[in-house]
């Protein structure tokens, strides 16, 4: 079952279950879109892989299927792999 983290690696913005701008990798590292546009040039910065947009689990489901509660930050490392910023 999908991982849906609360928020942003990077700017730590609460991303809830059902937010649009949602994006996580094939890990399931989490990011807000303007975070993946302006920051990370749609590269995780964890695994070099791409992003897509989390899916919105229908809110029935969250009640057996809750959304984690575990934050993830790590502004340090929101920069694409092999940039020095």
């Amino acid at each position: 079952m999908l991982d849906l983290r609360p928020n942003c690696e990077c700017c730590d913005r609460d991303l809830p279950p059902d937010s649009e701008i949602a994006m996580i990798c094939t890990f399931e590292c989490t990011f807000c879109a303007p975070c993946v546009a302006d920051r990370l040039n749609s590269m995780c910065p964890n695994c070099d892989g791409g992003f897509a947009s989390r899916p919105i689990r229908p809110a029935a489901a969250l009640t057996k299927f809750p959304a984690s509660t575990k934050r993830v930050f790590n502004p340090a490392g929101c920069a694409p792999s092999g940039d020095p910023t």
